[in-house]
């Protein structure tokens, strides 16, 4: 069984082909990094347009890749949902366009259940497990029950990690995105210099918390006159500690929940864009070790937005017999755990 899964959330337009021997046939993704960087974030009327241009040549390269033609594809996969609506329609509308002139099954991928999924593609992890997503828009604790069935245990009160890596980098003057360029420059800074709060540390919920961290981010670059390499260098580092320290703790409570709830549960992934940076997976991998848990981390390609996640998620809901009408309409909003409610991250 071979699935095509097109991603068009917000600003990669990828498309791949994955089959059910968890082998990834084909992963195309086109950014969009220079066309946002010089406004220091995503523009949502820049990206619909270049996902309209480019998303028929992505999905033909990824068949070429693979090479494979509609005839061998099993199902249609989408993100449908959160994200960007302008290119949400765009993905939503290819696949389905697809799925109607072939007479394929159209699956309607929630983007955040892709990521949440992505460690049974890469490592075959069994249900349940603990997840911690961490990406530009969103900032979350869950247990990953099964398919479609989520619980979560915590999430951002403010701003998701993401978005507080990319507003700190261009306090700093850095480049965008923002998660990168502060990893590079705190390879060389001392992460003791500034003291940066660690915002929602001991608290008993799991939920978290960055817009104090950015602000203080704000006030210690404000505090040093014409900062200099190693000051950006220091302040990066510092917040990068900062934000391992958060991470830790709010995962050390969610650990206690999750066994808890599954005594059986042995595993702990870490999964979206923000999971690429390896100090953070360090800081991760010794709670799960601490924890006597097993750690996953998908490789760096797969931790921000891809095709083969979304193939991999509709493959999994295909399998399931969990396919989609065609006037399914994408959702801005869409959270894993409908039980939570509404979430800022």
């Amino acid at each position: 069984m071979i699935v095509l899964g097109i991603e068009t959330s917000c600003d990669e337009t990828a498309a791949a082909l994955v089959d059910d021997r968890r082998r990834v046939l084909a992963d195309i993704v086109l950014s969009q990094l220079a066309e946002h960087r010089p406004f220091g974030g995503v523009v949502p009327e820049i990206s619909a347009r270049a996902h309209v241009e480019t998303l028929d040549g992505v999905i033909a390269r990824a068949l070429d890749a693979a090479k494979l033609g509609f005839e061998d594809v099993a199902g249609i996969a989408a993100a449908a949902g959160p994200g960007l609506i302008g290119g949400l329609l765009v993905g939503v509308t290819a696949a389905k366009a697809i799925a109607a002139a072939r007479s394929l099954p159209f699956i309607a991928v929630n983007h955040l259940e892709a990521h949440a999924l992505t460690a049974r593609l890469t490592d075959g992890v069994d249900f349940p497990y603990l997840l911690l997503l961490v990406s530009g828009g969103h900032c979350q604790l869950l247990i990953v029950e099964g398919v479609g069935s989520y619980r979560r245990l915590g999430t951002t009160i403010d701003d998701a990690v993401g978005e507080a890596f990319d507003k700190s980098a261009k306090l700093l003057g850095l480049g965008y995105p923002g998660g990168p360029e502060i990893e590079r420059a705190a390879a060389g800074g001392d992460p003791a210099r500034f003291a940066l709060p660690r915002p929602m540390k001991g608290r008993p919920n799991c939920d978290f918390s960055f817009a104090g961290l950015k602000t203080a981010v704000r006030h210690a670059v404000a505090g040093v006159a014409q900062p200099t390499p190693s000051d950006i260098a220091d302040l990066a580092a510092s917040f990068q500690a900062a934000v391992g320290d958060v991470l830790a703790d709010r995962t050390e409570r969610a650990v206690a929940a999750f066994k808890e709830r599954h005594p059986e549960g042995e595993t702990l992934v870490i999964a979206g864009g923000v999971a690429a940076n390896q100090t953070l997976r360090a800081r991760l991998g010794a709670v799960a070790a601490v924890n006597g848990m097993r750690f996953v981390a998908p490789p760096l390609r797969l931790c921000t937005d891809n095709g083969a996640m979304v193939a991999w998620a509709g493959l999994e809901r295909l399998r399931l017999g969990r396919t989609d009408g065609l006037d399914f309409a994408p959702r801005p909003r869409w959270p894993l755990d409908a039980r939570a409610g509404a979430a800022r991250g």
